[in-house]
């Protein structure tokens, strides 16, 4: 694998469990175009997928026309698509402006991409974490030579407000911000349009929107039809809140163990750009949340994180439509803890 980049991440069939037929495997296994600096490469040689006569079961809500698809991000080798914007971002900036290291504000996945960057660069990383981040993320920040600063979560908040935070010093990526980032991002569209050229709706999981502006950009502009839905937990749910009232809200905030996802209110820039590329605003429940953990882990046998498996919540319980519908599984990086009791058959709360 090229030091610091992406993989290209498959794109499985979720099968009806009363499915009768198998289906040709839909895994992405060439590399897309290259867009700017973040190269990309199959996956293929890494891990093995359904080959033609075989298929890979997920679920889908009973009697729905809905065919779903699952873009499985978790598998990057962060366990999460933010290495494609965080090592864009670092390989755009200008020479010299990392020299003094990298920065960020993040709840853990954000944090390991620019950690990631700046180990590949030979530079230092500092991240600003809510006091909230699961012990897994923090370790992982750790283990890739990130130095973590804890903060309340108004204060982590405002260091993403205002770009930066006291106590360090760099170049700070922000994590939804950036046009970079965004860009970086946009990849997943690219990819998804190319794996499956009839797609009807996509489904992304929403924290600051910087994912979903990026792969929504890239879906509006090869395919225009495609429906972008935005998804959210229904302890932090602010953009169906703001899409609801035509202008931005802030809501009653509850952290929970889906810390990747949903804020208290949406970013002032962030608002006209997501505005203009959502078709729909989801909202889920804990519990929608995770029934789709099991759900992967039991028929694709990945893990999924609480906001990474939030667009199969929605899809499964019948908030994205019918048609081709790609959920797009943002990260994987979850408290073991945590994990087993939702396995087990519980919600945490």
């Amino acid at each position: 694998m090229l030091a610091g980049t992406a993989l290209r991440t498959p794109l499985v069939r979720v099968l009806a469990e009363d499915a009768s037929s198998h289906i040709r495997d839909t895994s992405m296994t060439t590399a897309p175009p290259k867009t700017g600096d973040c190269p990309h490469r199959s996956v293929e040689s890494v891990t093995s997928f359904p080959q033609e006569g075989e298929s890979r079961e997920v679920g889908r809500r009973p009697g729905s026309g809905a065919q779903l698809f699952a873009k499985l991000e978790n598998l990057q080798p962060i366990g999460s698509f933010k290495i494609r914007g965080a090592y864009n971002a670092a390989r755009s900036a200008a020479p010299g402006d990392a020299a003094r290291g990298l920065l960020t504000a993040s709840a853990g996945n954000m944090a390991q991409g620019v950690a990631w960057a700046a180990r590949e660069l030979g530079v230092p990383a500092t991240i600003a974490v809510p006091d909230t981040a699961p012990r897994t993320k923090l370790d992982a920040i750790e283990r890739l030579g990130g130095r973590v600063v804890k903060l309340p979560f108004d204060d982590w908040w405002r260091a993403i407000e205002e770009h930066g935070f006291d106590g360090a010093e760099g170049l700070f990526l922000h994590p939804v911000e950036s046009d970079d980032v965004m860009a970086g991002n946009g990849t997943i569209g690219l990819e998804i349009v190319e794996d499956l050229p009839d797609v009807d709706t996509v489904v992304v999981p929403v924290g600051g929107g910087g994912l979903l502006i990026g792969i929504a950009s890239a879906l509006k502009q090869l395919r225009p039809h495609v429906r972008v839905v935005a998804v959210q937990p229904e302890t932090a749910a602010p953009l169906a809140a703001s899409l609801a009232a035509g202008e931005p809200r802030e809501i009653d905030y509850r952290p929970t163990w889906i810390d990747g996802a949903g804020a208290k209110l949406v970013l002032p820039r962030m608002w006209p750009l997501l505005r203009e590329v959502v078709d729909e605003a989801a909202v889920v429940t804990l519990d929608d949340v995770a029934h789709a953990i099991r759900i992967l882990a039991e028929r694709t046998h990945t893990i999924a994180e609480g906001a990474g498996a939030l667009a199969l919540a929605a899809a499964l319980s019948g908030r994205a439509g019918d048609g081709k519908v790609v959920c797009v599984v943002s990260g994987g990086n979850i408290d073991a803890a945590v994990l087993a009791r939702i396995l087990a058959g519980e919600t945490p709360h």
